[in-house]
């Protein structure tokens, strides 16, 4: 049964009254009045955050309207990930189900002191996150690097103010970098995007866009794409429509990550984020023979042909990157009784692929990776 069927198979009980535990879940998972009280109400009160974090959790994975249960949908129509549930169990024996642990910050280019401005430093670096390959020079490395040492030299450099104001030639000095950036007037709205919300709905502080998650990692994806639209990364294939949220959600592991599941990056449900589907991971799947390409577009690929943006072909490679990978989370967790998460997943596929230089990706002219 497919994770949309499994939602019909429950929806008889759309009348019920909601327990108190279903109306705290996060306001977009509408879809929770139609599941069966969780047990939260028997429990005694130390233990509710557990129950809770499992049922959010289970509704971010897969309500229908959710990254997990859309890529699923799609992977079940696709191409590209046909005859992919071996291999994904071939790989999940390999590493005997552990997947190598990575530290979020492992090349030191991340500016950290513990406080509100990593935050705002985090939402600003994920919100021109994307697309560098056109420059063969330019990487990820870079814009973690040149916002950090620009913080150092000007802490009120980020200031939702001052990032109303930035243009081109003033964002290619903030990072250091001698000419126009992939996309740069792009990245420039949407720095003014990011300046103008926070001033207005969180007093200018990205540590607020967060404190108001109420420590729920998807509550704060739902924040985000709510208020900033250049963060609602999702496409229409074949008639359907596909989340994929790759930079909101990668905001939401950034904070996790540097603050080690504490203080502001403390998520009671950060099992409800999965992977971040960029040009990095599906190269790796691909690799280890996951995801298997069509000649064509393997000869795309290799060729340096850029691929449409929102084409089959690139919705396919990003979705079924996403199914792939939970689905090897969750085989892991039931063939080696082993809690792993997608985060942790990301950041191990990811961290392989840029220390390939050889790696061959595809190339899609995108704000959202």
């Amino acid at each position: 049964m497919t994770c949309l069927g499994l939602f019909c198979h429950f929806g008889h009980c759309h009348k019920r009254k909601p327990t108190r535990v279903i109306q705290r879940a996060p306001r977009f998972a509408l879809a929770a009045v139609a599941l069966s009280p969780l047990p939260a109400l028997r429990l005694r009160e130390e233990n509710k955050n557990k129950a809770f974090e499992m049922h959010s959790s289970f509704l971010q994975r897969y309500f229908p309207g959710s990254v997990a249960a859309t890529t699923d949908s799609l992977f079940a129509a696709g191409s590209i990930g046909k005859n992919a549930k071996s291999q994904i169990e071939n790989v999940a024996d390999r590493i005997q189900g552990s997947v190598p642990k990575v530290e979020w910050d492992f090349e030191g280019i991340h500016y950290f002191d513990g406080g509100p401005l990593t935050v705002q430093y985090l939402l600003v670096l994920d919100a021109i996150n994307f697309c560098f390959w056109p420059d063969e020079e330019l990487s990820y490395d870079h814009l973690a690097s040149g916002l950090k040492a620009a913080l150092q030299q000007d802490n009120s450099v980020l200031d939702a103010d001052r990032l109303q104001t930035y243009d081109g030639p003033q964002l290619r000095e903030l990072l250091n970098w001698p000419r126009p950036l992939p996309l740069e007037e792009e990245r420039i709205r949407l720095l003014h995007e990011v300046g103008i919300e926070l001033e207005r709905s969180y007093e200018g502080q990205a540590a607020n866009l967060v404190k108001a998650a109420g420590n729920s990692a998807a509550r704060l994806v739902t924040l985000v794409t709510r208020h900033f639209p250049g963060f609602r990364d999702h496409s229409l294939y074949k008639g359907r429509q596909v989340f994929l949220y790759k930079r909101a959600q990668i905001f939401v592991a950034d904070v996790w990550g540097a603050f080690k599941g504490q203080g502001h990056g403390k998520f009671y449900d950060i099992g409800s984020i999965t992977i971040f589907a960029d040009y990095i991971v599906p190269a790796v799947l691909e690799q280890l023979g996951v995801l298997k390409y069509s000649s064509t577009l393997s000869n795309s690929i290799d060729s340096k042909i850029e691929i449409s943006s929102g084409s089959e072909e690139e919705i396919e490679i990003r979705a079924c990157t996403i199914y792939a990978v939970e689905k090897m989370r969750d085989l892991i967790e039931s063939k080696f009784a082993k809690k792993v998460l997608s985060v942790e997943m990301d950041l191990w596929l990811w961290s392989k692929g840029v220390q390939d230089s050889d790696l061959a990706h595809h190339r899609t002219l995108s704000i959202y990776y």
